[in-house]
């Protein structure tokens, strides 16, 4: 596809013709940054024109998109320490650790989050309809709909600017959760629903809609909407809802263990989305609150279950102490018995008050935690001290031994009722002063800018990939094309080539429909493409010395080739050289020599000859060109092959041979139909105009086998529409010649 590709074989006089440095005629697969360059810069209209296209798309996108705004919050976790002066024996129930991702957690549970669908009615989905596809667009921009489009009686019901629904209650039955039920805006404040069950209910806003038997009560608080505009409204899942809170909802700590957590929460409503995060904060602080006095609540309750008790063995230990004292009429302990007695009693409090600490420590640590450890730690040691004491009672009197022991009793039972009552009373004061560890420092706001769509990044993003794809295509489009570059090529499939006609890019007129075409012998007479016709007209004037016939006939393999342009041309420059030159346009099927020269195709033609209606001097036609005339085709008839079959073909070439030095046939592509095959038995010379990038090597040698087919030889090849600057970045030959031979000849014009 891509070899190196020799200057045209006509134009090339140069002393440089003859270095003996010869084209290699392998193709290189190979592509270097200048022809990457080249391919890019000669494809620059088509890049732009992908680079509109993709910018047309960003603004669609733009416009098609949902205005998204963020609200954010900020909270603080915090130490408590006491903060109320309570005893020091609290100070576990006042105090927590900030835990910033255990509280993240916390804040996206459903604990949190279904509080807010709850409070907030989240569940609730009242939206209007939009239009598929592009209903952002017209929910996003004002604009009315003209009624004379066929479409705009589609678009009443979908959602316009300005249309909003508001709903006070809702319930419905548990079938009917998640299912949609469409209303109809049918008044100023009236409407119809369809419910799931089929049946349409009429409403007005602001009155309640009720069908007990089935479950369904509705009430709307706001509908605005023009008649015939549609809404929908769902009772979402919980779990659903709370999962499309979750989604919107982001939370991070500002810092490291700084104890700082930002809210961030994302809806297409400003105002919705600062509620919703204010309601997900109060919940998150509640929940937090409430999580502080839990510890203090379940403490309480196991003192209160341990009062009664308690009062229980103070009355129980007042009786046995009494009834010692009266039946054996004990009088009261010494001093020295009294104080082990005191000591015995603060000890065996203590360890009453360690049995009721490691009831509370039991419920928080396992029995290895250090704080249960230094507990039980604790308890060894008031043991070994009471057992000590206890032996010095030993020693005593049984009589005083008793008495101790019963007031021993008395005296604990009493420490250890009295010490419940406190705690109960401290622990009450914890529980209603509960504030929890969390603090609001910045509600809710929404910023005031949307942070969707960001236009820049869009229609860069449009801009960029547009591009990227267009050069993409370019690269695609170029790896595709097989076209022939070289002469040498067609040399190598054993067509000579007569000449390399230059691309004339001002007056290009494939694809171009017009009734007059340029003639570029006469309105561009100096060009490269015209001097490489006058070449070829001295290359076929030599080749065709030994040939029966003084006719030619140029064909190609598909159309677009430039086989009318080359004809045309030719017989103009062959005129212009003092030659008597007929052209004839043997295409019966598509004929273009006519627009060369003002003719029509209701003017007689080579058809009406064929066909024995004409003359040849009735079809024969002088042009402005001096010595070339021109018989064009005629009506197109319905029949082309059976009439070139006709013995008048072979007759009218014969009879034109006396009259001119020339005759040229512009014969149809030879791919296309067999008509070339047959206008070539009856002429002296075939040529195949192949052109430069478009015909493939494989067409050629279709071509080729189509003639040898029919015992034709294919005299030679034309190489049209040739290109130096597509190719300059793969080749090292010198073009030098053909820009200075032009410019010789535009400044002898001067």
């Amino acid at each position: 596809m891509n070899a190196p590709h020799a200057p045209p074989r006509a134009l090339d006089y140069s002393p440089s013709a003859a270095d003996n440095k010869k084209p290699s005629l392998e193709y290189d697969d190979e592509w270097d940054l200048g022809y990457v360059f080249f391919s890019i810069w000669s494809s620059k209209f088509q890049i732009i024109l992908f680079a509109f296209v993709g910018v047309l798309f960003g603004l669609f996108a733009l416009a098609n998109s949902n205005t998204v705004y963020r609200a954010d919050a900020l909270l603080q976790l915090e130490e408590r320490s006491g903060a109320l002066s309570l005893p020091e024996s609290l100070g576990d129930f006042a105090a927590s650790d900030p835990r910033s991702e255990t509280e993240i957690q916390i804040i996206k549970s459903r604990m949190v989050l279904g509080r807010v669908v709850a409070d907030l009615r989240l569940d609730w989905d009242a939206r209007a309809q939009r239009v598929p596809l592009v209903g952002n667009l017209f929910a996003n921009i004002a604009f009315d709909v003209p009624d004379w489009l066929p479409f705009a009686e589609v678009l009443d019901p979908y959602e316009r600017p300005g249309q909003s629904i508001a709903l006070s209650s809702l319930e419905v039955p548990l079938a009917w959760v998640g299912m949609e039920m469409p209303l109809t805006v049918t008044g100023r404040d009236t409407f119809v629903i369809m419910t799931p069950d089929g049946i349409e209910r009429d409403g007005r806003v602001g009155e309640h809609i009720l069908d007990a038997e089935v479950g369904f009560s509705l009430e709307l608080s706001e509908l605005v909407g023009d008649i015939g505009r549609e809404f929908v409204i769902i009772q979402q899942n919980e779990l659903s809802a709370i999962q499309r809170l979750k989604t919107a909802l982001s939370v991070s700590e500002e810092g490291r263990s700084s104890g700082i957590l930002r809210l961030r929460y994302v809806s297409t409503d400003r105002f919705e989305a600062r509620r919703i995060l204010n309601g997900i904060a109060v919940a998150y602080v509640e929940q937090n609150i409430a999580r502080s006095a839990a510890e203090a609540e379940t403490s309480l309750a196991f003192i209160r279950d341990q009062i009664p008790s308690a009062r229980r063995e103070v009355e129980d230990a007042e009786e046995a102490l009494n009834a010692f004292q009266s039946a054996e009429r004990a009088v009261d302990l010494s001093f020295e018995t009294q104080t082990v007695l005191s000591q015995i009693t603060a000890l065996e409090t203590q360890l009453g008050e360690l049995a009721i600490e490691e009831d509370e420590v039991r419920q928080r640590y396992t029995q290895n935690h250090p704080v249960y450890q230094q507990l039980l730690a604790q308890r060894e040691r008031l043991n070994l001290r009471l057992d000590e004491l206890r032996g010095e009672v030993q020693s005593l009197p049984e009589t005083q031994r008793e008495i101790i022991n019963l007031t021993r009793n008395l005296e604990l039972a009493q420490e250890v009722y009295t010490r419940l009552l406190t705690r109960s009373q401290e622990i009450e004061v914890l529980r209603a002063s509960s504030i929890g560890n969390v603090r609001i420092i910045d509600r809710a706001q929404t910023m005031l800018a949307p942070i969707k769509p960001r236009a820049a990044i869009i229609l860069a993003a449009g801009l960029i990939l547009s591009v990227v794809f267009g050069v993409f295509y370019v690269f695609v489009r170029d790896w595709m094309r097989n076209g022939i570059h070289s002469a040498e090529v067609l040399e190598q499939a054993g067509l000579p080539v007569f000449a390399t006609i230059n691309y004339a890019r001002d007056i290009d007129t494939r694809g171009k429909r017009r009734t007059r075409l340029p003639l570029l012998a006469v309105t561009h007479p100096t060009s490269l493409a015209v001097e490489a016709i006058r070449s070829l007209r001295t290359s076929l004037h030599f080749g065709m010395l030994d040939a029966e016939s003084k006719s030619i006939a140029i064909t190609s393999g598909a159309p677009g080739a430039g086989k009318s342009f080359t004809s045309t041309n030719l017989a103009a420059v062959a005129a212009q050289a003092g030659q008597k030159v007929c052209l004839i346009d043997g295409d019966l099927r598509r004929a273009q020599i006519w627009k060369y020269f003002g003719r029509t195709k209701r003017n007689v033609g080579l058809s009406e000859y064929l066909a024995g209606e004409a003359t040849l001097d009735e079809v024969l036609y002088e042009t402005e060109i001096k010595n070339l005339f021109v018989i064009t085709s005629g009506r197109l008839p319905p029949n082309p092959s059976e009439l070139l079959m006709r013995r008048s073909l072979k007759e009218v070439i014969d009879e034109l041979d006396k009259i001119f030095d020339l005759t040229i046939v512009d014969a149809p592509p030879t791919l296309a139909v067999t008509d070339p095959v047959i206008i070539s038995k009856s002429v002296g010379t075939t040529v195949m105009v192949v052109r430069f990038d478009e015909t493939a090597l494989p067409e050629v040698r279709a071509v080729q086998q189509a003639f040898q087919t029919a015992g034709i030889k294919l005299a030679g090849a034309i190489f049209n529409g040739f290109d130096p600057g597509h190719i300059a970045a793969k080749t090292s030959y010198n073009y030098g010649y053909h820009y200075r031979y032009e410019y010789r000849a535009r400044k002898g014009e001067g």
